[in-house]
């Protein structure tokens, strides 16, 4: 363990670990013979000492474990195994546990001490999910949880004391780049092993997001870094004094300068490398609401309302322009509104002292700003114009946000109360997606980026990349123009475009058929109940909220330099983990009730449940009867992408326990009885899909023949005039169920026929009408018999031709039809298996009906 600061470890190795090992001094070893060299936990050629000679020697295999980020100087390797992990013993658990190589009490012991020497016993930042399985792994082992409590509860000696006294009375807090750290340094004559040790007491006493301490040992200067915040990372702050680590813990060692040069090379590196501090920009929401001073109280009270909002902005200009005048709050409004001046002009009522703000102001002077002056909303001003807003609400959830997360930089909370949680995925998307989508998506962003914008992929399809299900349904959102986007976009991947300028929408259709959907951001707010949305520009987080759950909001960005960076404002993440279907807010199913219908299939395709607040508003929607404003067209919509599931069944059954079958239709009603037909259909249904028969079908027909079964012709002319069905789907749903039921009646009454004859019977009956007839029966005799004709009947042909009847001079004419249709009535029956004997049976009947 070459330059090992771990003294517990070396220690616990030496005093009752050596017997395991067969270690060696580095004077005992012969040099010469080496031919493989292992590294583990460092791949730095200045953290090997004296071996940094071998590694440049032709021949030799060099092998690395190391939970440290690639970096310059690194030794070259042979075999390099990389895991981000808290402790690189982790690494080495994961392969154990993967080979099935068994291991010892005691060697689990020194494993496990391992990940509580580089965690801080769970408690560093840098701490992974994957150091926990690795601990319980090595504790499953038979790892000594006592033995290690009781070499790492040590207590501090007197010395190590008086240092950390001297390191707390050194210390400085300083403000970099809006960031707030200590800094501290001591002078020793002698070397001090538990240094790092020491700064982690002293980061945890003073409860500071970021510590640098340096010690002068001799003729040494050493730096340890201590981070829990992004904007500070200890490894690359480190690099350029030759040392190195993570971005929460690292440390470097430095030869021939004096503790004051190193302090002053440290102030410049932390200068450079120090992120900056969350500013306006970081958490403004954009584009700003805006209302014009003109405007009457009752409009501005119709804005704040479908827009969900507490304050206006009052600008010059509309749309933001010209210069801010001022603000007017909800409280305002509804009190000028209470007192029946709903024409009075927002001038006359709105707020005309009102701070303002720049992108690049610092959060404490935003506190300041909004605090102070008692100000509802902040406005964001670059070049003269608005360029966004800071509410209240989002200078609240950053501050919380960022007290509770050691001050990381955290993006705005929205004004629609969201807070933005972000994380990379491309490593995940590389696993989940194909190289196919994963191409396209690359070059959408690059697209982006060549215009201006930035491009998001969208909803179910990033849902879908977490739950592990295929899906190359792509929904991509434009931050920016969204029809230019896809002009462009379409014309770089050689693909046609379709656009739908209304909606700032298109359709991109790619060389092999596949279809990707572009939109333009937008935000949809509906003028009454289940009204279609009118539809406006706006950012992503506005576009992410019109969307039905939370399940769905979330998106990844697809432009270059943020390539994989997941947005999720909604805490998607949260409800897909906890398997939960939520509404963004509370007037979701009033504005468009056939989100019920979505909110129950995802529920059942998942195995995800509904929340309760969701599932109160889903009673109150249908309570409140929304879905007759509904047209037929857009519930027959919902209802047949329900019927199209692979098991549709238990969503019916909800549909039905929400009493919105019966919403739709009184008649529409769910018994024991119609279950278990929609069951046996289900299995019908998964059964014919098996054999692979390459004639379509209407899945979504046969279950509706199953519900509606029972219902009298007009009670089901009435249902299907409610869904406004298609005038070919009206007349089969009549006319296809009346036939097969009529089939039903008669085999019922007949169970055992020829074969010609359920052959004659069935030859007109479509797919769907001849499934619902094998879902419904309730004897398996005519099951067997429905069956047969799938299987075998309706495949029978005859071998013979008109040609062939000619050739027996028979005159063409009418009889040839009755001749072949008799020669297949006796294949069918099993009178006849050869050409041969269909040539001799149509002579023969040819000749009884001319005798």
């Amino acid at each position: 363990m070459p330059g090992s600061n771990e003294k517990n470890l070396r220690n616990f190795f030496i005093s009752s670990m050596a017997y395991l090992f067969n270690m060696a001094g580095h004077d005992q070893i012969d040099w010469d013979r080496v031919t493989r060299l292992v590294l583990v936990d460092t791949s730095q050629k200045r953290r090997i000492g004296k071996l940094v000679d071998l590694t440049d020697r032709p021949g030799l295999e060099i092998h690395i474990y190391d939970h440290h980020p690639p970096s310059d100087g690194d030794v070259r390797a042979d075999l390099r195994i990389y895991e981000q992990t808290g402790a690189a013993v982790s690494i080495l658990a994961f392969m154990l546990r993967e080979r099935g190589i068994d291991i010892s009490p005691d060697e689990a012991t020194v494993m496990c001490l391992g990940i509580y020497e580089d965690t801080g016993s769970f408690t560093f930042t840098s701490t992974t999910p994957k150091d926990y399985q690795a601990a319980a792994f090595f504790v499953e082992k038979g790892a000594s949880i006592g033995t290690i409590a009781n070499i790492i509860s040590r207590e501090m000696t007197p010395e190590q004391v008086s240092i950390l006294n001297s390191m707390i009375e050194n210390s400085r807090t300083l403000k970099i780049n809006g960031v707030d750290l200590a800094v501290t340094s001591i002078i020793t004559d002698e070397y001090v092993p538990d240094f790092a040790f020491l700064v982690h007491k002293m980061q945890k006493m003073k409860d500071q997001g970021v510590v640098f301490a340096m010690a002068q040992m001799g003729g040494r200067v050493y730096i340890v870094g201590r981070s829990k915040i992004p904007e500070v990372d200890a490894g690359e702050i480190m690099k350029p004094f030759g040392g190195g680590g993570h971005p929460f813990a690292a440390s470097a060692s430095i030869k021939n300068m004096a503790l004051a040069q190193v302090e002053q090379e440290l102030m410049a590196v932390l200068r450079m490398k120090v992120q900056k501090t969350t500013r306006a920009r970081d958490i403004m929401s954009s584009p700003a609401i805006t209302t014009t001073p003109d405007l009457s109280c009752r409009q501005a009270g119709e804005l704040l309302t479908h827009y969900n909002i507490n304050a206006l902005l009052v600008t010059e200009k509309p749309n933001g322009g010209g210069r801010v005048m001022g603000s007017i709050s909800r409280q305002v409004i509804e009190k000028v509104l209470y007192h029946k001046l709903d024409d009075a002009l927002v001038r006359e009522y709105m707020t005309t002292d009102i701070s303002l703000a720049r992108p690049d102001d610092e959060l404490s002077e935003i506190q300041d700003k909004i605090i102070e002056n008692n100000q509802r909303i902040l406005p964001v001003v670059e070049n003269g114009a608005v360029a966004g807003v800071i509410t209240r609400t989002d200078l609240l959830n950053t501050l919380v946000y960022q007290r509770e997360n050691g001050n990381q930089r955290q993006a705005a909370p929205s004004q629609l109360k969201a807070t933005m949680r972000t994380r990379n995925i491309s490593r995940l998307m590389s696993e989940r997606l194909s190289s196919r989508i994963l191409d396209i998506l690359k070059a959408a962003g690059q697209t982006a980026r060549e215009i201006g914008y930035d491009a998001y992929v969208v909803g179910g399809f990033v849902r879908d990349i977490f739950l592990q299900r295929h899906t190359e349904d792509i929904d991509i959102v434009i931050e920016g123009d969204g029809i230019e986007f896809a002009r462009e976009f379409s014309a770089a991947m050689g693909a046609r475009v379709h656009f739908y300028r209304k909606f700032g929408t298109a359709v991109i259709t790619f060389p092999d058929g596949s279809k990707i959907d572009v939109a333009t951001a937008r935000l949809e707010h509906y003028q009454a109940p289940a009204a279609l949305p009118t539809v406006e520009m706006s950012s992503i987080k506005l576009d992410l909220f019109r969307r039905d759950f939370t399940i769905n909001t979330l998106a990844v960005c697809l432009n270059p330099d943020k390539f994989g960076v997941l947005v999720d404002f909604f805490s998607g993440q949260r409800d897909i983990k906890d398997k939960i279907i939520r509404v963004l807010h509370s007037l979701s199913f009033v504005e468009d009730p056939t989100r019920i219908f979505r909110a129950i299939r995802f529920e059942q395709r998942f195995g995800f449940t509904i929340g309760k607040m969701t599932e109160r508003l889903i009673k109150n929607a249908v309570r409140m009867d929304f879905f007759k404003r509904l047209s037929g067209h857009r519930v027959f919509g919902e209802l047949r992408q329900t019927f199209e599931e692979d098991d549709p069944v238990p969503a019916i059954v909800r549909l039905s326990e929400f009493k919105l079958l019966e919403s739709l239709h009184s008649a529409l009603t769910t018994g024991k009885k119609t279950i278990a037909e929609l069951n046996a259909t289900r299995e019908v249904i998964s059964w014919y899909d098996l054999l692979f028969f390459e004639t379509p079908y209407m899945k979504w027909m046969v279950y509706l023949f199953v519900l509606l079964r029972g219902l009298d012709e007009a009670t089901t002319r009435d249902v299907c005039d409610r869904l406004e069905l298609h005038p070919r789907f009206h007349e089969f749903v009549l006319t296809g169920r009346r036939e097969a039921d009529s089939f039903l009646k008669r085999a019922q009454k007949n169970p055992v026929m020829r074969n010609s004859t359920l052959y004659e019977l069935m030859e007109g009956l479509k797919t769907e009408q001849v499934l619902y007839i094998m879902a419904v029966a309730e004897d398996d005799e005519i099951k067997k018999m429905v069956s047969r004709y799938i299987l075998k009947l309706r495949q029978v042909k005859t071998s013979i031709r008109g040609k062939d009847l000619k050739a027996l001079g028979i005159e063409p004419g009418p009889v040839y039809g009755k001749i072949l249709r008799a020669v297949l009535k006796a294949r069918l029956d099993g009178m006849v298996h050869t050409r041969e004997e269909e040539l001799e049976f149509a002579r023969r009947y040819f000749e009884s009906v001319n005798s």
